[in-house]
């Protein structure tokens, strides 16, 4: 749950840019002792890194379109945000929630 709930603390502290370090953490620290936490883990982390290169992907556009598009960070700060939310949710009840629009960053 640390991970899910983590990951979605850090996309608020951060603005969309610190979501993955508390995958990272929880992965590190009991990962290696629990398959369960590992596999929970590696799941918010793939998409909290995922999620953390579109963030900066959508504020390099905003700034690109000189702030036309200033709405675009907003709606990929929310991703991030809701799902990992679900996620750990999802841990809460003992099941490995799979993020959607997630890329395999860590195996």
């Amino acid at each position: 749950m640390v991970a899910h709930f983590g990951g979605a603390a850090g996309v608020i502290i951060g603005g969309g840019l610190l979501g993955w370090v508390a995958p990272l953490i929880a992965m590190m620290t009991r990962g290696q002792q629990s398959p369960t936490v590992r596999a929970h883990a590696v799941a918010a982390l793939n998409f909290q890194i995922t999620w953390t290169i579109a963030s900066v992907l959508a504020w390099v556009i905003t700034v690109i379109t000189c702030g036309i598009l200033f709405f675009v960070p907003m709606l990929v700060w929310l991703v991030p945000l809701i799902f990992g939310i679900i996620g750990g949710v999802k841990a809460n009840e003992g099941v490995l929630y799979r993020y959607p629009m997630t890329y395999n960053f860590v195996k």
